[in-house]
């Protein structure tokens, strides 16, 4: 069960990057365009919001049923260690809030240009904090 939540993980992965990315790029090209925000601009937000959803459920599970943890507490000198067990999951959960605030934030606002700006703000943050701190060493 243990591999089969960690490949879940890192190939859920993809998609999270993508969708962020793709609902990022959105948001920016909304915000250049002055366009009007419509239900696809939404949905486009909506799928990055599910998927990093989704991550941290993957996510919280492996670090909750690793046969690792356990071994881990006293290690937190070794850098690779820290990163996978500390900076991973603590940053990766604020990006997750952040996204989420990001969601919340734009269903108060009227104007298109501050839905746009909202998404491209929060999920920015969001996608720049889950791509700082992705273990790449056991990703690829």
């Amino acid at each position: 069960m243990y591999e089969f939540i960690q490949n879940a993980h890192s190939g859920w992965a993809y998609l999270v990057i993508f969708f962020l990315l793709i609902a990022v790029i959105n948001a920016f090209v909304g915000l250049s365009s002055k366009k009007e925000f419509t239900d696809k601009d939404k949905k486009l937000a909506l799928f990055a919001l599910i998927f990093t959803h989704v991550q941290l459920l993957f996510g919280l599970v492996l670090y909750f049923v690793s046969p690792m943890g356990k071994a881990v507490v006293g290690e937190m000198k070794d850098s690779a260690l820290r990163l996978t067990w500390l900076e991973h999951p603590l940053l990766n959960i604020i990006a997750i809030i952040l996204i989420t605030i990001g969601w919340s934030k734009h269903k108060k606002l009227t104007t298109s240009h501050a839905k746009f700006k909202t998404f491209a703000v929060f999920y920015t943050i969001g996608l720049a904090l889950i791509l700082l701190r992705i273990p790449y060493k056991l990703w690829f």
